[in-house]
């Protein structure tokens, strides 16, 4: 299989991210069907987290059996820091960003406080849209990279298996970005779905070019520390918002229901080996 068959096929499985994407747009969902979407999105992504960090710390993990200090330090040292900009780093930018919104809605009046309330609240979902979009971005540029990195040393049937496995957990992760948007009772235009599925999506296929030309353990630490760091603030912030609908039997059984899905369609990449 040629180089170029092999980053259409990195293509297709970041792709598969659109088939989520398009629940972003029912029309005024109910105040359950609002929590249980809100709450499967938290399950897809606490899988995420679980997933992203468990292959981040596997090289580190290996050089502490080998006594390879010097591999240990990199590693951890990498992880430790793409963690603390993944997770502070949008703590702040959020931080930064609400202290913005309220100088704005100051300097506006207090007459303009009040009409600019849900034009502030659709933003609000719209970027925790984005910044889950950011992270699962991230990952999935490390998944790419572990395509790459099969193809380019001759396993191609465990490449062409990890594209099945990313491919079918791609379409789970399209539904987690729009959540918050549907929490919220906002419906995307299809041109923000496009500009989410690419921030998303985008970086598998990415990643799988440049896996086939450089393979690199630290690379792929970094990448992941960052996606588990940033998707790990999105869970917190869903939780919140978990909290404040009130539905805590169906939250959690929907919660529940994300990590199930989390783990069935990672099944295909265990079972390949990855």
């Amino acid at each position: 299989m040629s180089s170029a068959h092999i980053a259409l096929l990195g293509a297709i499985a970041g792709f598969t991210i659109y088939l989520g994407l398009p629940l972003g747009r029912l029309r005024t969902p109910t105040p359950r069907l609002k929590a249980g979407l809100n709450a499967v999105a938290i399950g897809i992504l606490t899988f995420l987290v679980w997933d992203v960090l468990t292959h981040a710390w596997e090289p580190v993990d290996t050089a502490l059996g080998k006594h390879d200090w010097e591999t240990v330090a990199t590693g951890g040292g990498t992880l430790a820091v793409g963690l603390t900009i993944g997770l502070a780093g949008l703590v702040h930018y959020d931080s930064w960003l609400g202290r913005r919104r309220a100088a704005t809605a100051q300097s506006a009046g207090p007459g303009a406080v009040t009409t600019e309330l849900p034009r502030k609240n659709r933003s609000q979902a719209g970027s925790l849209a984005l910044m889950i979009a950011t992270g699962i971005g991230l990952h999935n540029f490390a998944e790419g990279l572990a395509i790459g990195n099969s193809a380019a040393q001759g396993e191609l049937s465990l490449a062409v298996l990890l594209i099945i496995g990313f491919g079918l957990h791609n379409a789970t992760e399209g539904f987690g970005i729009v959540a918050p948007l549907a929490a919220e009772g906002e419906r995307p235009s299809w041109l923000t779905l496009l500009g989410l599925g690419l921030i998303g999506g985008g970086p598998t296929f990415l990643g799988t070019i440049v896996g086939q030309h450089l393979v690199n353990d630290t690379l792929s630490i970094a990448f992941l520390g960052l996606a588990a760091g940033s998707i790990l603030y999105v869970v917190i912030e869903l939780l919140a918002v978990a909290r404040r609908s009130g539905q805590k039997i169906l939250t959690t059984w929907c919660i529940l229901l994300g990590l199930l899905l989390g783990f069935a369609t990672d099944a295909v990449i265990t079972a390949a080996g990855a």
